[in-house]
C-alpha cells in the first residue's frame, strides 16, 4: 500500500476543514441567517472524502473488483444490450437514468420541516445507504450477466422470496414510471420552449450516436462538443420557437403529450442502446451537471440566506401543510432519491451491468454517480429554502387550506406562523410571468422559483427572473424525462427475466420478439396509469401517486437485502454490514412508514382513516374537499381503499423478501454448499480501459501497448 505525499496530506485535509465548516454553521448557527454557501461546503466536502475513502474500501476490500475479469458487456457484446460502453458515456447515461424527479422536488417537500434534517438526510443517507446500495447492485449484477434485481432475488434466495421479490419490483416499478412521466406531461403541457428543446434532443442523440459508432469510434471528446452545441443551440431555438409562429406546433395537451411519451418509451427501449438511450442520456447529463454546477456557483458569488428555518415546528407535531407526519419518519420517505432510492437498484441492474467495459469502473459510475445526484437533491433544498417562508408555503400548501386569493393566501399562511403581504404574492407571479403561484403544489414550480431568484442575482438581474424561471421547468422535464426511457428499458428487462422463468427464449433479452412484446408491456402498463390520470383528476395514476415514496424505499429494502444476501454467500460476512446497517435503517423508515399510512387513525395521514371519513361523507350526503361532487366522494372511497391494501400487501412482500433471506445466509453459515453462488463463470478480459474519469499514469501506459 502506497504511503500518502505530504502534498496529498494537505489536500485532503483543508477538503475535510471545508466540510467540517459548513456542517458546524449549519447546525449550530442559532438565530441569524446562515448563508447558503455553507450547505455547498459542507455537500462537497463530506462527497469528496467518501468518494476518496470509503468508496475505494468497499470496491478493493469488500467487493474486491477485478480488472481482468471480462463484463457482460464484453463477454456477451450483441451491439444491442450488450455493449462495452466508454465509461465517460455511461458515467452520464447511468447519472441521467437514476436522477429523475425525486432529487428535484423530494427535498422542496421535506423543506417543510427546516433545511437541517432533509441536509444530514441528504448527505449522510447518501455516502452510507444510497451511494452503497447503487455500487453493490451493479458489481453483483455484473457478475451475473446483468440480471435484473427480481430475478437475483429469485436465484439467489430462493422460490419464495424471489417470486414474492419478481412482484413487488415490477408493480413498484410500473407505479414509479408512470408518477415520472406524470411530472414530465405537468412540466411540458402547453409549454413550447419545452416540448421543442427536448424534442430535438432525440435527433441530436442518434447523430451522437452514429458518431461514435460509424463515423470517428472512440472519439468522445468530439461527439460530446458537438452535442453539447446543439443542445445549447436547441435551448435557444426553444425560446425563439415559443415566441415564433410555430409555437402552436409545439404547444401540445397532456393526452397529446402521453401518447408521444409511450412512443417515445417504445421506442427507445427497443433499439440498440448505442443508438438513442447512451448518447441521449450522455447528452442530458451536460445540461444537468451544467445548470446544478451553474447553480452552485450562483450560490458562492450571491451567498443567498437560508431564509427557512433551520427546524421548524412542523417537524415535530407533524401537522405540516405541505405533506402530513412527523420527520421520523416521513422526511425519509419524502427525500427518496438523493439519498436513497429502489429505482437506482433497477438501473444498476438493468441497463447499466450490460453496457460497463471494466469491474473497476463500478465505483465512479455507482458511487460516484449517485454522489452527483445526491449534490442535485442539496442545491433543490437550498433553492426551496432561500426564497422567503410564507411564499414557500403559498406555493406547496393546498387551495383547501390557503384559498383562492392571495388575500386568503397572505392569511392562511399567517396562520402557519409565517409572513408575507397580497402584494408580495401578487408581485412573486408577476416576476416570473405566472398568472398566480398559489397551491403550485408537487415541488417542481417552487424549484423553479427558488432557481430563478439565485440565477437572476448573478446573471441579468430582476429583469430575467421570467426566463430563468421557464428554463427551470424545462430543466426539470429534461432532468425526469432520461428517467422515463432508461426506467422503460429496465422494465423490459425486468419482465423478459420473469417471462424466461416460463419460456425460456425470454432469457435472451435481445430475443426481438420477446424484447418487442415486453417492451410493449411496459409502456402499455405505465401508459395506462398515466392516460388515466390525465384525464381523471382523481383516477390512474393520481390514485397510486400517494405510494411513491413507501414504494421506492421499499424497492431500496429489497435491493440492501439481496446484496446482503450475496455478500454473505461469497464469503465476505465480516464486510455484511457495509449494506446490512443501511438496510436496518431502511426498513425501520419504511415499515413505520407503511403502518401509519395503512393504520393511522389522522385522517390527514392514514389510508383507511379517509377512506371511512369519506365513506362517513356519502352516507350522510355530505361533499367533503377535494371532491366537487358525489362521484368524486366515491372514487375518493376507492383510493384510498386500493392505496392502503397495496401499502400493506407491498409491506408484507418485502417482509417476506427479508425473511426468507435471513432463513437462507442462516443455512449457508452452517452449510455453504447448500446455498451456492449463481455467478458466471470468470473469463479473462481483453479489454484495457481506466477505472476512473482520468487514467493513471499506469493505465494510460497500459492504454499505448498495442
Amino acid at each position: 500500500m502506497r504511503t500518502a505525499s505530504p502534498r496529498t496530506i494537505a489536500i485532503w485535509t483543508v477538503v475535510a476543514l471545508i466540510g467540517a465548516a459548513g456542517w458546524s454553521m449549519l447546525a449550530l448557527a442559532r438565530g441569524e441567517e446562515v448563508s447558503a454557501a455553507w450547505m455547498v461546503a459542507a455537500a462537497l466536502g463530506s462527497y469528496a472524502i467518501a468518494y476518496r475513502f470509503y468508496s475505494r474500501f468497499i470496491a478493493t476490500r469488500v467487493l474486491r473488483v477485478d480488472k481482468n475479469r471480462a463484463t457482460p458487456a464484453e463477454r456477451l457484446n450483441n451491439g444491442i444490450d450488450y455493449h462495452p460502453t466508454d465509461r465517460r458515456v455511461l458515467l452520464g447515461h447511468h447519472f441521467a437514468a437514476i436522477a429523475g424527479a425525486g432529487p428535484l422536488v423530494g427535498p422542496v417537500l421535506a423543506a417543510q420541516m427546516g433545511y437541517l434534517p432533509g441536509t444530514i438526510w441528504i448527505i449522510v443517507g447518501v455516502i452510507f445507504a444510497g451511494a452503497v446500495q447503487d455500487m453493490v447492485t451493479l458489481f453483483f449484477s455484473m457478475r451475473r450477466d446483468g440480471k435484473s434485481l427480481g430475478q437475483m432475488a429469485r436465484e439467489e434466495i430462493g422460490p419464495v422470496g424471489g417470486a414474492a421479490a419478481l412482484v413487488a419490483v415490477f408493480a413498484i416499478m410500473i407505479i414509479l414510471l408512470a408518477v415520472l412521466a406524470l411530472v414530465v406531461v405537468n412540466a411540458l403541457a402547453g409549454s413550447p420552449w419545452g416540448t421543442f428543446s427536448i424534442a430535438m434532443t432525440i435527433p441530436i442523440a442518434f447523430l451522437m450516436g452514429f458518431y461514435l459508432r460509424v463515423l470517428r469510434p472512440g472519439r468522445v471528446t468530439e461527439v460530446s462538443v458537438i452535442g453539447v452545441a446543439l443542445l445549447l443551440f436547441a435551448i435557444v431555438a426553444g425560446r425563439w420557437v415559443a415566441e415564433s409562429s410555430w409555437a402552436d406546433a409545439f404547444t401540445l395537451a397532456p393526452g397529446t403529450l402521453v401518447v408521444w411519451l409511450v412512443i417515445y418509451g417504445f421506442v427507445a427501449s427497443v433499439l440498440p442502446v448505442w443508438m438513442l438511450l447512451a448518447p441521449r442520456d450522455y447528452l442530458s447529463t451536460f445540461m444537468k451537471i451544467g445548470t446544478i454546477a451553474l447553480l452552485a456557483l450562483g450560490v458562492v458569488i450571491a451567498l443567498p440566506g437560508m431564509k427557512m428555518d433551520a427546524v421548524t415546528e412542523f417537524a415535530g407535531n407533524g401537522q405540516g401543510p405541505v405533506f402530513a407526519g412527523s420527520l421520523f419518519p416521513f422526511v425519509f420517505i419524502t427525500i427518496a432519491c438523493g439519498a436513497l432510492s429502489g429505482f437506482h437498484s433497477l438501473v444498476s441492474s438493468g441497463t447499466t451491468p450490460k453496457m460497463i467495459q471494466k469491474e473497476t469502473q463500478v465505483r465512479m459510475i455507482g458511487y460516484g454517480s449517485m454522489l452527483m445526484e445526491s449534490f442535485v437533491a442539496v442545491m433543490a433544498m437550498t433553492a426551496a429554502c432561500i426564497i422567503e417562508p410564507g411564499l414557500y408555503f403559498a406555493m406547496n400548501a393546498p387551495a383547501g387550506v390557503i384559498g383562492d386569493s392571495v388575500q386568503s393566501a397572505s392569511q392562511a399562511v399567517a396562520n402557519l406562523g409565517f409572513t408575507i403581504s397580497p402584494e408580495d404574492l401578487a408581485r412573486a407571479a408577476r416576476e416570473v410571468e405566472e398568472e398566480s403561484l398559489l397551491s403550485r403544489t408537487g415541488g417542481a414550480p417552487t424549484l423553479a422559483v427558488g432557481m430563478s431568484e439565485i440565477f437572476s442575482q448573478v446573471f441579468g438581474g430582476s429583469g430575467m427572473k421570467a426566463f430563468w424561471y421557464h428554463f427551470a421547468i424545462m430543466f426539470e422535464a429534461l432532468f425526469i424525462l432520461t428517467t422515463v426511457d432508461a426506467g422503460t428499458r429496465v422494465g423490459r428487462f425486468m419482465l423478459q427475466d420473469m417471462l424466461g422463468n416460463v419460456y425460456k427464449p425470454f432469457r435472451n433479452v435481445s430475443w426481438k420478439p420477446g424484447l418487442w412484446a415486453a417492451s410493449a408491456i411496459v409502456v402499455g402498463a405505465w401508459g395506462y396509469f398515466l392516460w388515466v390520470g390525465v384525464h381523471e383528476p382523481l383516477g390512474g395514476i393520481n390514485q397510486l401517486f400517494p405510494l411513491f415514496g413507501i414504494a421506492n424505499q421499499l424497492l431500496a429494502a429489497v435491493a440492501l437485502t439481496v446484496c446482503t444476501t450475496l455478500l454473505i454467500k461469497s464469503g465476505r460476512l465480516k464486510w455484511a454490514w457495509v449494506t446490512a446497517v443501511p438496510l436496518a435503517w431502511d426498513v425501520a423508515v419504511t415499515l413505520t412508514a407503511s403502518w401509519q399510512k395503512v393504520f393511522s387513525d389522522d385522517v390527514k395521514l392514514g389510508f383507511f382513516a379517509q377512506r371511512e371519513k369519506y365513506a362517513d361523507g356519502i352516507d350522510a350526503g355530505e361533499v367533503i374537499a377535494p371532491a366537487k361532487n358525489m362521484d368524486d366522494m366515491h372514487t375518493i372511497v376507492t383510493n384510498s381503499t386500493v392505496d392502503g391494501i397495496l401499502a400493506a400487501l407491498f409491506a408484507l412482500l418485502v417482509i417476506i423478501v427479508i425473511a426468507d433471506a435471513a432463513r437462507l445466509c442462516v443455512r449457508y453459515l452452517r452449510n455453504p454448499e447448500s446455498a451456492p453462488l449463481k455467478e458466471a463463470s470468470y473469463v479473462e478480459s481483453q479489454l484495457v480501459a481506466p477505472a476512473g474519469l482520468i487514467p493513471t499514469k499506469e493505465e494510460k501506459a497500459e492504454l499505448l501497448v498495442p
